[in-house]
């Protein structure tokens, strides 16, 4: 009996762990046509043509990544000043933002105007687990932006008490290096 609880604790790990590391790094996840899972880098091979690169474009600093916030919520026809800086200037220098309360009917369009002016700022949109009416991710330089309009707004904007017909749109910079952490190559057969 505790040999079987011992695998089955052992295969419930298993998939909780190849479970996290599909949704936070998907580009890591692998699974043969035999069923089984691959975690890490992938293998180098002949036929697997090399991924393209991230972006072409210099790190950028966060200086340059609140500018190109305060662009982007500018072409969306808002003041960047009625809104919320997210951290700081210089007191998190891998994490920077701006938010404000909107209505509802209105932060979806918005939403779509900051998406569209990081496109042409060259912006790479990254679709991975982005639901287009809620939220979409965008990198660049060393640089991920997630811009999105979910969350009911807990507290009053400036011109009147907070509403179910408020929300939040919020820009969220992170700069993430994933690039020194090694990952395990670890193979699961499930089945």
């Amino acid at each position: 009996m505790n040999a079987l609880l011992k695998r089955v604790w052992t295969g419930l790990a298993a998939t909780l762990i190849v479970s996290l590391a599909a949704v936070v790094l998907p580009d890591h996840v692998q699974m043969d046509d035999d069923g089984r899972i691959h975690l890490g880098a992938p293998a180098p091979s002949p036929s697997t043509v090399a991924p393209a690169p991230e972006s072409t474009s210099p790190p950028l600093t966060r200086d340059a990544v609140d500018e190109v916030i305060r662009t982007a919520v500018g072409a969306a026809g808002l003041d960047p000043a009625q809104g919320r800086p997210i951290g700081a200037a210089g007191a998190d220098s891998d994490r920077t933002g701006w938010m404000a309360v909107r209505e509802k009917t209105a932060a979806q369009s918005e939403m779509n105007a900051i998406c569209a002016d990081l496109e042409r700022q060259g912006w790479t949109l990254n679709p991975n687990g982005d639901r287009p009416d809620a939220s979409r991710s965008y990198k660049r330089g060393g640089w991920h932006l997630l811009v999105s309009t979910r969350g009911k707004a807990q507290e009053p904007s400036t011109a009147s008490a907070s509403t179910e017909a408020q929300t939040y749109l919020t820009l969220t910079g992170l700069q993430l290096n994933l690039s020194g952490i090694p990952l395990p190559e670890i193979t699961v057969r499930i089945g």
